[in-house]
């Protein structure tokens, strides 16, 4: 099971119009990567209302859009009634249970956000990776996160990673000629 998530460098999931490049060449090449060697996605409730608004409307030269429709999709949702549409199943009662059963039935599994679900599928050990697109902007407009009057778009000068996986990354601001 992968969980995969977007963010901006000082951690905002949402407001993604103002950050987020779907045209992005990398982007692309990663999302392809993850999406097209999915057999299943799990959802929690408020990805699924999300994406089941968005992506049904599109296309793509790609067939991105047609295959990630077409994937079976399972939703982890208290609040949720079944039947569910674009072809998904409310995952009824112990949400680990079930997925355990997925992982019995697919071979990867790929799950978006990172919620009380992601949290749970973590701390029950049914992981193998995350995937976290960091994205070089800073928004700044909720609790503690950094601060900014209007998001900021960043071009990445350097990044090390040590062997504990930390990543240490030099960004300047992208309108910076230095």
């Amino acid at each position: 099971m992968t969980i995969s998530f977007e963010m901006t460098l000082d951690g905002v999931f949402d407001q993604m119009e103002h950050w987020f490049d779907e045209n992005d060449p990398g982007l692309q090449r990663a999302s392809d990567e993850l999406v097209f060697g999915a057999d299943a996605v799990l959802l929690g409730r408020e990805s699924y209302e999300f994406f089941r608004e968005y992506w049904p409307k599109q296309t793509d030269d790609r067939g991105f859009a047609a295959h990630y429709n077409a994937l079976p999709k399972y939703v982890a949702s208290t609040t949720l009634t079944g039947p569910l549409d674009w072809n998904a199943t409310l995952i009824e009662g112990d949400v680990a249970e079930a997925v355990r059963g997925l992982r019995e039935r697919y071979g990867s599994i790929i799950s978006h956000g990172y919620g009380g679900l992601a949290a749970t599928l973590v701390d029950a050990g049914l992981v193998d990776e995350i995937r976290a697109g960091i994205h070089p902007f800073l928004v700044g407009t909720e609790g503690q996160r950094l601060t900014t009057p209007h998001p900021v778009g960043l071009r990445l000068l350097g990044v090390e990673a040590s062997a504990s996986g930390i990543i240490a990354a030099r960004y300047a601001p992208a309108s910076s000629a230095t």
